[in-house]
């Protein structure tokens, strides 16, 4: 059976027996939890040639890139200092295009979710249904969550909906997969979560998303993303607002000032009213206010024009990096595919920066460099895949 991902007007035909998929899971001092998500993960999945591991060691203290490398774990992504879930997000996904992965699915170190899902995580994208293949926990039957905590889930799955102008019904599930032209396209600039910034930019990206049923394991440990609910809320908002005006900010901005402007005229009509009827002496305040939020309210949507030019300047450049990107992957896995190697190769320049340590058989461990490069749009390879109209 054969499948494949629409990009534009061409249909990229997977041929499964060459597909290499590889699981990312991101960690932070998931030393006690890190051989059951292993073990639970399939190592044989229909329509699919590889699997492989890729373990982000988001500078964990507890040993876990070494626990990794006894587990047998391919691929072992380490930084020196923690910088979050998102920049461990993204450093995995750099790393596994890097690899040669047509397909990346990322889950979660503690084990929250089911590895015998992602058979059916993946079927989209074989089928040619998806780019990105969101896992729905189901929230309102999971046990461990709390009656207050399913309500913000919902509502806030609502909000991201309308955001990102889609329809999936867990907007913050970690468990997800990714084509390779999805993986190209994210950019994460938030530090605190992938999961809604990548939402909404794939999105706003008329990326194809669909959301399939998943199932979850119990509760291991409590949340290391958040320390309470409103700090969890004060974050997620921002990160939201941010994602939104990156990608619509005439939006953004002409709302705020409509709402700025027309609340100054409220202020200006009652002066004139009063002047109207000739009692203007005494309600000047109302016209200096009103004017101070009308003036306001127009600089705010001008402020929306330039940002608009400059969201479109962005789009320009992204799109001369999606080249430079994906001519830097086209070398890394000819480089490969020449030497017999699985690990991505150090570029010219960087050995001060990325170190790259093996012991005998073990998996190497890629210290990953301070700069991660975005991942941008996709270029489509031509190693195991056939291009047709």
């Amino acid at each position: 059976m054969r499948g494949g991902v629409q990009f534009g007007r061409q249909l990229i035909v997977m041929q499964p027996r060459h597909l290499k998929l590889i699981v990312q899971i991101p960690c932070f001092n998931e030393a006690q939890t890190l051989a059951e998500t292993v073990a639970d993960i399939p190592r044989q999945i229909p329509g699919i040639g590889t699997v492989e591991l890729l373990v982000i060691d988001d500078g964990s203290s507890d040993n876990t890139s070494q626990l990794a490398r006894q587990l047998g774990v391919e691929h072992i992504v380490r930084h020196r200092t923690n910088r979050g879930l998102a920049r461990s997000f993204i450093s995995g996904l750099d790393h596994a295009l890097k690899a040669g992965a047509d397909i990346i699915v990322n889950t979660d170190g503690d084990n929250q979710y089911c590895g015998a899902d992602i058979p059916k995580l993946i079927r989209p994208i074989l089928n040619g249904e998806a780019d990105l293949v969101i896992g729905d926990r189901q929230t309102w039957s999971i046990e461990h969550f709390s009656l207050f905590k399913r309500i913000l889930q919902y509502f806030g799955s609502r909000l991201v909906r309308r955001l990102s102008a889609t329809n999936v019904p867990d907007a913050v599930s970690g468990f997800r997969a990714f084509s390779r032209g999805a993986a190209m396209k994210l950019n994460v600039v938030s530090s605190f979560s992938y999961t809604i910034e990548t939402l909404i930019q794939a999105g706003r990206s008329r990326l194809a998303i669909v959301s399939v049923p998943v199932r979850t394991n119990g509760k291991t440990r409590p949340s290391r993303l958040f320390k309470s609910i409103p700090q969890f809320l004060k974050k997620s908002g921002a990160t939201m607002l941010r994602a939104y005006a990156l990608h619509r900010p005439m939006s953004v901005f002409f709302g705020i000032g409509s709402v700025l402007f027309l609340i100054g005229t409220a202020p200006i009509a009652r002066f004139l009213w009063f002047a109207a009827l000739g009692e203007s002496s005494g309600h000047i305040q109302s016209l200096i206010l009103g004017g101070a939020l009308t003036m306001l309210g127009g600089s705010v949507c001008i402020l929306g024009l330039l940002a608009d030019l400059i969201a479109a300047n962005r789009q320009l450049l992204e799109t001369t990096l999606e080249k430079v990107r994906g001519l830097e992957l086209q070398m890394h896995l000819l480089a490969n595919q020449a030497t017999g190697s699985e690990r991505p190769q150090t570029s010219s320049g960087d050995s001060r920066r990325d170190n790259l340590i093996s012991s005998g058989n073990a998996a190497p461990t890629w210290e990953a460099p301070l700069t991660i490069a975005p991942a941008l749009l996709a270029t489509p390879l031509t190693t195991g895949f056939t291009i047709g109209n």
